[in-house]
């Protein structure tokens, strides 16, 4: 008997999400998002088949989140603790061996990995996104289409790097910072900031508890 796996949100991340477990050849049994208006509808063939709360109704054991929103990919992994959630790396992405991604977490076609990385738990490394040797990806970090590390980069909780912006050798991101599309990251940026430019400068910092869940 397949086993039935669901996927939590339905919006244009879980195209790419649901086609990369296509392409892993692993069947989603159904798509499940509070929004009403997508119930009845599909996503590559896929039903969204109703809410949060019917989904909890089913006998899930498996499931996968397809949001591209940090916090709220956080959210619902807090929510939903009792699913075991699975990793989905793209045929097309270089993982090296010893690189470590965690639970939850996507990589997308294309994505390279190299060595003695560690990659957190629901993290997004989307579409062409390069990490390379020794970097520390913290949970609910999304790495946007394009992005480029350098080595030994360390990028805390809930980091965002917009769409093909790139960091320099061992600088470090804190929590819950963006970095602007196309930002140049040449020197450390601390936690509850948001970077723009090149190179990247703080434009704002945000509240710390903002980003609380």
């Amino acid at each position: 008997m397949k086993e039935r796996i669901a996927v939590i949100g339905g919006g244009g991340h879980a195209k790419v999400v649901l086609a990369t477990a296509i392409a892993m050849g692993i069947v989603i049994d159904g798509i499940y998002d509070d929004d009403p208006d997508k119930w009845g509808s599909e996503i590559l063939g896929i039903p969204i088949a109703g809410s949060l709360i019917d989904m909890e109704k089913r006998s899930y054991i498996k499931a996968l989140i397809a949001v591209g929103d940090n916090v709220t990919r956080k959210k619902l992994a807090c929510r939903f603790v009792h699913y075991e959630w699975i990793t989905l790396i793209h045929p097309s992405a270089f993982v090296h061996p010893s690189v470590i991604v965690g639970k939850g977490s996507v990589v997308f076609a294309n994505a390279a990995i190299q060595p003695d990385t560690h990659i957190g738990e629901h993290c997004i490394i989307n579409t062409g996104a390069t990490v390379d040797h020794d970097c520390v990806i913290g949970d609910f970090t999304h790495i946007a289409p394009g992005v480029n590390l350098a080595g030994g980069v360390l990028a805390g909780e809930g980091v965002f790097l917009g769409i093909g912006s790139s960091v320099i050798l061992g600088k470090n991101i804190g929590k819950w910072t963006t970095v602007g599309a196309g930002g140049v990251v040449i020197r450390d940026i601390p936690s509850y900031s948001v970077a723009v430019g090149v190179p990247a400068r703080i434009l704002k910092r945000r509240n710390e508890k903002e980003q609380q869940i």
